[in-house]
This record gives C-alpha cells, structure tokens and sequence, in this order.
C-alpha cells in the first residue's frame, strides 16, 4: 500500500470469489467462491493447499481461528461448517438456520461459534458437541453482520434499522455462585425485569444500541485485531468508527457523568424542581461509558469492505474497497477528534463505471470501449490503458473504429453519434444523429460510409468525408460524416447489419421481428419472425448466407439468408443474448448474454463449441478481432475480458465434468442405521474417482492374493497397475492409493465403498497397522469404516480378530504418537527455560499472559465490589 504497487496475483478458479480471510500467521490465505468451495493458498509460493467442498451455495462468511489451524465458513444453504486446515478435513456442519448465514465468528477463549443469518436468530454453538447451546431472538429483521468486541465479552450486531444492538456475553461455567446471583442483579437491573435465565452457560443480554447516521441496512461491521475499535458501514459511503474504551477509562467516564448529574440533582433540589426524596444516581456502567464515537470516514462511492488496524500509539488505519473499482487507506487519532486523512488511493485505469460496448481494431493491436464516464483505448499486448477520453453527455450504446483505426465512432443513449479522434484523445465532432437512443453503429463492407440506427425509429446511411479542421488548428484535413439516407421503420431499432456483398441490410425492431432491406433501394426484401421477445443483437457471415439473431427469449436463430427461413433456434443462454458475432472466414460465431457466459458456437452443425466463464454479473458487449484470434467483452463487474484462441485442439465429444458432474444440490443417500449423519462435506467428482481407485485396488489386490497362494511358492509378476506404483504386495497398493486421496475427500470416498469392499479393506487396514506407517490415515479410515458399517462388520465372524488387532494396534500406534508428540513439547519447553535463563528475561507471550490473567482478576474482584454498593 505505500508504494500503490501489486504485490502478488494468486491464480484462481473461473468462479466469482465471494470471500477473502487472511491467516493469523499470514502465510494462508481461504478463499470461498459462489459454487460453494473454500480453498486454502499458501502465500509463498501460490499453491492451493486444500479444497474444502462442504457448501451447496455461495460462502457468505469465513474466519480463521486465533491459531489459524481452523476455518469457520457460512453459506447461503442455510449450513455453517467447521474445517480442520491442518488435517485439511471438515470437523462439524451446524444445521439450524432457515436463512442464509450472514456471518460467522470464533469465541476463541470458549471454543465456540457464533453464526447470525436472515432468519434475525443468532445462534451459539458448542464446537465439542456440535449442538447449538443458545439463540439470541432480540432482532424483528435480518441480521446482516455481527462482530466480537472487548476481549470477546461484547456482541455487536447489526440489522436492518439504524441501531446496532450491544450484547454483553457473561459465561456461568467458571463463576462462583454469589457472583452469578450478582451478575443476575445486574442483569435484572438493566433489563427492569424479574425473571433472569440461570440454567445456560452464556447469559446474554443487550445492554444498550448505538445509533448510526448512515443511510439503509447494514452492510458491514469489523473490528481492529484487537477488538477496541468498532467500524460499520450501510449501503451508502459512509465509515462510521466507534472506540470501545478500557475498564479503567470506562470507570473514569462513569464517575464523571454521576459527578455531573449528582450536581444537577442537587441544584433541582435545591430549587424545587425534583422531590427531596428523589432516588440517588446509581453508579452503573452503560453503554454511553464505554462506547465512544470516532470521527466518521466520507468517502467518494459505495464501501463493499473494510478493515481495521490500530497503532501503538492510537493510530487507526482504515482500509477501504469501493464500488467504483478503488482500494482506499485512511488514517485517524484514537485520542483526538482531528480530521480523517486518505494516505493512499489505488485506482486501476479501468472505467469507474460499468462500461457498456467494446470494439478491437481491424489490426488486432488496440481495444476500445465505452462506459458512461469516458471511452477508454486499450493495447492488447500489454492490456495497458493508452488513451483516455472523458465523456459529458450520453451514456454510450455502441461502439465501431472507422478505417484506418486512428477514429471510433461512438453511438449514445441521446441519439448523438461521437466522432472520436483516438491518437489525440478528444471528440473531433458530436453529430445530433438521432432523436432518441443511438442502438447500432457500425461500417458499411465498402468503408466509405457508416450506418446508425436508433430507438427514434429511424436507420440512417452516412458517408466519410474529408473537411478542413473546424478548429482552424491545423491545415490538414480532419474526418467527418455527412448524412445521405434514411430508412424510415414503424419501430423502434435494436440492431443493424449490413451483408458483407453489400446487397441488403437487415434491420432488429421492438416488435421481435427481423426487417431485411435492399440496401440500394430500401424496399422491403424479407421478414424474420419467430423470437417471442425482442431481438438484442443480429449479424450475417462472410458469404452473405446464414442470418444469426440473438434475442431477450434467451435464444439464438440461425436463418437461411435466401429466403428467410429458421434452420435452427438454439436454446443458447439463461438469460438475455446481448451480443453476437460471427468470425470472419468462418460460419462460427460468439454469443455474450446477462448471464456473464460468452459462448462459440458453429452454425453449420450447431454445435456449441466452448463456453468462456469470466464476467461476474450480466456481460452487455462483445467484439471479435480480425481471423477470430481474440474476443473483447465487457459486463457488469466494470471489467474487460480478453480471450485469445490457442494452438491447442478442442475435442467436442469430451464433455466438460463440471457441466456433467454432479449436481450441486445432490444429498447423500442416507446411511443405514445412521440416520444422524451430517457429513460437512457433500459429495464430489474428486471423491467418486477416489471411490472408484479404492474399489480397483481392492479388486487388483484380490486377484494378486489369490495367484500368489495359488502358486505356492513360485514367483508371480505383480499385475501393471501394482508395478506402476512400485508396489509388492496388496497392503502397500492399498497405502499407496489412499495417500494419494485427498484427506476432505477420504470420508465421501469411503462412504461410497460397498460393504463388501469396506470388509476387504478393514482386513488389509489390520495388516498395515502393525508396521506403523501412516497410522493416523489408517486410524481415521478404520474408526469411519466402523462407524458407518458397525452393525454389520461386527457381525461378520470372519473380521472379529481383524478388528480387534484393529484396536490392539490403534492404541498402541497412537500411544507410541502421543509419546512422541508429548516428549517434543516438554523437550521445547526445556529449550525455551534454558533460552530464558540465560538471556535472564521473560518471553513476550508468557509475559502479556501473564498481565491478561492479573487483570481479569482484578475486575472480578471489582465486579464483586461494585453489585455490592448498589444492592445497599
């Protein structure tokens, strides 16, 4: 962020990244996607350590813990999953909301949970029992976002009105009784009712709200690492701060405000005005003592995020994403009420706003496109931003270079057609074309002339010209557009195309129709109908044959050109087609749609060739460069995509996995005799080919046996597939093949086997546990194969002795694991006295422990005091 430069690119998937949490440590970044998926990178080197699959929709909300060995995700399926990232498994999935999870968060010091969603409940669940233990129920609407402050001892959360509401979390599991009967009075003060819940290890109740001025919902709210500074932010620019102050401070702001209304009861006494037996100010902490409003942050467009860092000495940064394509850090005084201060921008050269068109140059090198803030060239090569024109006006529709490419027509939502001047970067001429929304432009085969066509019911035919410069400026002539001819039409237009032998013109109207035209007389040639809903975008291949039109029915038509009939109407996109073009030579062409997909498709055989997943949103331009080398398109999301066609062929009968894979939404089969199980992650390619690599190794390893008792003796080749994995023997073929199972997919794998196969397996499982290698894979595989099959391989009295060397070796593998791990631990322990001896100083972290446990045990003690003073 000093310098403003990128630092690192970490190379994803081709879906939308929907969450981002950075690791304690900082070497592992999760990253959850709108599929469902979180994977994990390593930083250093950008690899992805593991792909946890658990979710069916969306992740809405990641955390790490305070060690970074666990993953907190919440999704829109309603489902709050816990990951192990060291084993690289899930650990629990929390089913009990009816909303989608809008956040979910560690108590670290509690091992619990905390997950609010859409249905206003908050919940509490127990990580141990993987049981929900509380639900808060205080909210009438959607609790859009929730944050832990003060050492984890308030609860702020956010809904849709202007108030956060503050819950202060007191936990009864370690409190002495007369302290609970305190902390009851207290409550029961706050709250002024009788009845306080005491059978719950967490009381909770709401101790006060804050107000915010920001416009709408809440969008989002985040805290420092050190939970002292609160931020929240709405659907407006609006960062608003909040400093939740220290017990000691906290106390100084109370006895001051009891000071002050002390005084002021006294002087209304004094006059009359309050009764002599008027109650005494209680010396009650609130809210308005511990909470102090910061100076709030105005920035230039919509958050989307932030977060929070607080200096040693008070400094607050606040970094900041925006809408508008803008990274933002800002600085503030904790202490003092001075003014905000921006120290970094970074803003890409991209549009601000979503850009609506894009064209590429005749020789393939420059990219233009147009968005409501300005119309920007691109290079290709280097996808630099090269020029930029700052637009006032309309809202540009379409987009075209003129021959040469040193100008671009540019057609806007005012019926106006721009004549820009590329090398110079300006507007050479505005033409008043239109009297409504300029909808197409484009050139005529010839390039002397230009078409425009228009909401006004109108398509009009110009002609280049050179004039001499308006400006006086230069005594070179200047390009300009005169018009010749109109063709007037009873709707208004969508599209225009004119047939590359320049013999028609084929013109799209509101009325789902296709006009074509005799480009030299204008009189009417053919009529194409069948789309029920407008027609968004046509185009005509290079021999003038085939008319394609792509409408808001979500289908594509070939037409014959000749005489107008359908050769076919594909089903092409789930939403609108906004743009379509063929590639020159060929009678393959490319879609773009709402649905952010840009598609290839072969008119002849009317394949679809490949699809392209890159925009996250609608995508509403599309331009195919020069021998179909390159497409440019442009969505929604304010970005460009750029695809390049490469050397590598393309196989239509191999079917993409993930369009035939499975469903997203598909549940397990439910599990005989285990109808509880909740597995936290769902079932996936990768696991079925796991399943299928198991049930082989079984099967190979079977045969092998059986040849070699057969044999007696004699040697006997080990099948190819053994030798390929240079194994010997059926147990290490089976070793092989597991470690080779990626660990979040070994559970769904096993749950697939068959039960004769999870037989096999728990004999081989026996064998491979007395050599002690990988005994925490073969323990893990072993205890869920039990679990799942328990009933029916206790059964089976041929498997008894393999399951009780089973339990023989486990214990004393994992015994002979835990001596190690524990002589290790006390080994560095050792290693850490001797470090502290000899440098005669105490480590950091035992130190800042050590003042932690001091301090909270000087406000139990004044915790105990200060109930006492009030009850008497």
């Amino acid at each position: 962020m000093r310098l403003g430069e990128k630092a690192q690119v970490v190379p994803g998937e081709n879906v939308v990244v929907s969450q981002i949490a950075a690791s304690p440590t900082g070497n592992h970044m999760a990253v959850g996607y709108v599929d469902g998926n979180v994977n994990v990178f390593e930083l250093t080197n950008n690899e992805i350590v593991c792909v946890f699959a658990g979710h069916k929709s969306a992740v809405t909300s990641l955390q790490y813990d305070e060690q970074g060995h666990r993953i907190v995700s919440g999704s829109k399926d309603t489902e709050v999953i816990l990951w192990d990232v060291v084993s690289e498994t899930g650990v629990a999935r929390f089913s009990g909301h009816k909303g989608a999870i809008t956040s979910v968060i560690f108590i670290n010091s509690k091992n619990c949970v905390i997950s609010a969603s859409k249905d206003t409940f908050v919940k509490f669940w127990d990580i141990e029992t993987k049981h929900c233990f509380k639900t808060l129920g205080g909210h009438q609407m959607e609790v859009w976002s929730s944050v832990l402050l003060k050492e984890e001892r308030y609860l702020v959360t956010g809904s849709m009105d202007q108030e956060l509401r503050v819950w202060k979390l007191n936990w009864t599991d370690k409190m002495k009784e007369e302290d609970k009967v305190l902390h009851q009075l207290e409550i029961a003060k706050i709250e002024e009712a009788e009845t306080t819940e005491d059978n719950s290890i967490l009381q909770c109740h709401q101790v006060g709200t804050l107000i915010r001025g920001g416009r709408g919902r809440v969008v989002g709210l985040c805290s420092d690492p050190g939970q002292t500074v609160l931020a929240c932010f709405g659907t407006d620019s609006l960062l608003e701060v909040f400093s939740f102050c220290t017990d000691d401070e906290a106390k100084a702001r109370m006895s001051k405000r009891v000071k002050k209304l002390r005084k002021k009861l006294a002087k209304l006494k004094e006059s009359g005005q309050a009764d002599a037996d008027a109650t005494e100010v209680s010396e009650l902490l609130t809210l308005s003592d511990e909470v102090r409003r910061l100076t709030s942050v105005k920035l230039s467009s919509k958050i989307k995020s932030a977060s929070l860092l607080l200096g040693t000495t008070g400094e607050l940064r606040v970094g900041v994403t925006l809408a508008n394509n803008t990274v933002e850090l800002h600085s503030l005084k904790l202490g003092e009420e001075g003014e905000v201060k921006c120290l970094k921008q970074i803003t890409q050269h991209g549009h601000q706003k979503e850009p609506r068109c894009v064209a590429i140059s005749s020789d393939n090198l420059a990219v233009l496109s147009a968005a409501a803030d300005s119309v920007k060239l691109w290079n290709r090569t280097s996808q630099a931003c090269v020029r930029t024109v700052p637009l006032s006006g309309g809202r540009p529709c379409c987009a075209c270079f003129a021959p040469g490419d040193r100008h671009a027509l540019v057609g806007c939502a005012d019926g106006a057609l721009l004549l820009l001047d590329v090398a110079a970067a300006h507007v050479s001429e505005r033409v008043s074309a239109h009297a409504d929304a300029c909808s197409a432009v484009g050139l005529l085969p010839d390039l002397r002339g230009c078409y425009s066509g228009s909401a006004d019911k109108t398509v009009k035919i110009w002609q280049f010209e050179l004039i001499p410069d308006p400006t006086g400026e230069s005594k070179a002539k200047v390009l300009s557009i005169l018009h010749t001819r109109t063709l007037e039409l009873e709707e208004a237009v969508t599209a225009v195309k004119v047939s590359p032998n320049n013999k028609f013109i084929a013109v799209a109207l509101m009325d789902s129709t296709v006009k074509i035209f005799f480009l030299d007389t204008f009189k009417f040639f053919l009529s194409l109908y069948g789309h029920k809903l407008p027609v968004l975008c046509l185009d005509i291949s290079y021999d003038s044959a085939l008319v394609a039109t792509g409408s808001s029915d979500r289908n594509v038509k070939v037409w014959g050109a000749d005489f107008g009939d359908c050769h076919r109407s594909l089903f092409a996109h789930n939403d609108s087609v906004t743009a379509l073009q063929f590639v020159p030579t060929t009678h393959y062409f490319f879609t773009a749609s709402k649905d952010g997909r840009v598609k290839q498709w072969d008119a002849d055989t009317y394949d679809n060739i490949i699809t392209l997943n890159g925009h996250a949103g609608a995508c509403w331009g599309m331009s195919v460069g020069a021998g179909g080398l390159h497409v440019a398109s442009c969505g929604a999301d304010g970005a460009l995509r750029l695809f390049s066609r490469t050397d590598e062929p393309l196989v239509l009968g191999d079917a993409d996995e993930a369009e035939e894979g499975l469903a997203t939404g598909e549940q397990h089969a439910p599990v005989p005799g285990l109808p509880g199980l909740n597995m936290p992650t769902k079932k996936t390619i990768g696991a079925e080919k796991a399943a299928d690599s198991l049930l082989e190794c079984l099967s190979v390893g079977a045969e092998y046996q059986k040849q070699v008792a057969e044999a007696r003796g004699q040697f006997v080749q080990p099948p190819m597939l053994m030798a390929a994995y240079n194994c010997n023997t059926a147990e290490d073929f089976l070793l092989e093949v597991l470690k080779k199972i990626r660990s979040s997919e070994l559970e769904e794998a096993l749950l697939l086997l068959p039960l004769s196969a999870a037989g096999e397996m728990v004999r081989s499982l026996a064998a491979l546990l007395e050599r002690g290698e990988r005994t925490e894979l073969l323990c893990r595989a072993a205890l869920f194969l039990l679990r799942v099959h328990r009933a029916p391989l206790l059964a089976d009295r041929r498997l008894l002795k393999h399951l009780i060397q089973i339990q023989a070796k486990a214990a004393m593998r994992l015994a002979e694991l835990r001596d190690m791990v524990g002589f290790n631990l006390h080994a560095l322990q050792w290693m850490r006295r001797d470090i502290e001896q000899s440098e005669s100083e105490q480590l950091f972290k035992v130190a800042v422990g050590e003042k932690k446990a001091k301090d909270s045990r000087r406000r139990a003690r004044q915790a105990i005091k200060r109930p006492i003073v009030t009850v008497t």
